[in-house]
């Protein structure tokens, strides 16, 4: 099984977070806080109950402590500096022959920021766009959108987050495929997209259309195929627990989160194939 070792997180997670110019160093070593960060994300368990005895040993830190350097490092955007950088460093990774977008609606426990009722799974929830390369693997993600919107809900804004991530890392999405369902079949979307130079392949919606025959768009069935990638991406977030529900208040630790976790997808990748 892999895990994240102290060299690993060393080189690949410690140098992109932000470290505090004023006030006393880490006594701990800042690749000990990330391990217990990556320890709830992966377990699921709440705050307090982190193992802190465990992931220390008889150094003094305590779980207060661990969340404090999770949310400085949200609100300085270190999560994002660590997903664009290990994206950047591990280009060669990708298949970048078709990306596929899809949205993701997770329950909600605690509510906060970014929450609404979703009918379909009569919960409150709250939503988010995965941008995914041809194997699955997620180069980008949408900030959380309340969940009585549908995907369509500020698509341009959400999609050119998106794109802006890619942008960050250096990789071009000119002439890109990109496939999607049904949920997002909308001309304004795709005037959006090919505005951007992406190719969309995206399905039909029979209820955008009087006359399927006469307005549809031409969908190409092989392309289309491929969009099952995002599958294979919810098998691997499903594997980080803490995002499975929402139990994050705040809609910037929750992006957070998810950034963390598509680091740690692509540092597993790189290394099972080295």
């Amino acid at each position: 099984m892999f895990k994240l070792t102290k060299k690993i997180i060393n080189k690949e997670l410690v140098p992109h977070l932000s470290t505090g110019k004023r006030g006393p160093a880490c006594k701990v070593g800042l690749w000990r806080v990330v391990r217990a960060i990556l320890k709830r994300l992966k377990t699921g368990c709440q705050w307090r109950e982190l193992p802190v005895e465990g992931l220390f040993g008889r150094q003094s830190m305590c779980w207060q402590s661990v969340y404090h350097y999770f949310s400085k490092w949200c609100k300085d955007g270190s999560w994002h500096k660590v997903q664009v950088a290990i994206m950047e460093h591990n280009r060669r990774l990708l298949d970048m022959s078709s990306v596929e977008l899809d949205g993701s609606h997770t329950r909600v426990k605690r509510g906060g920021a970014a929450v609404g009722y979703q009918g379909r799974k009569k919960a409150m929830t709250t939503n988010m766009l995965f941008l995914t390369d041809r194997q699955g693997i997620p180069i980008g993600c949408s900030d959380p959108i309340s969940g009585e919107h549908n995907d369509l809900f500020e698509i341009e804004k959400h999609t050119s987050k998106i794109l802006q991530t890619l942008q960050d890392a250096n990789i071009s999405y000119d002439g890109l495929f990109l496939n999607a369902d049904a949920g997002f079949d909308s001309e304004r979307f795709r005037g959006f997209l090919g505005s951007k130079g992406i190719i969309a392949n995206i399905d039909n919606n029979k209820r955008n259309k009087k006359d399927l025959d006469a307005d549809s768009y031409f969908v190409d069935s092989e392309l289309y195929k491929e969009r099952f990638a995002v599958e294979r991406t919810n098998a691997w977030l499903d594997g980080f627990k803490n995002l499975i529900i929402r139990y994050e208040t705040k809609a910037e630790n929750w992006l957070a989160l998810h950034q963390l976790a598509f680091a740690a997808i692509m540092i597993r990748i790189k290394y099972q194939n080295a």
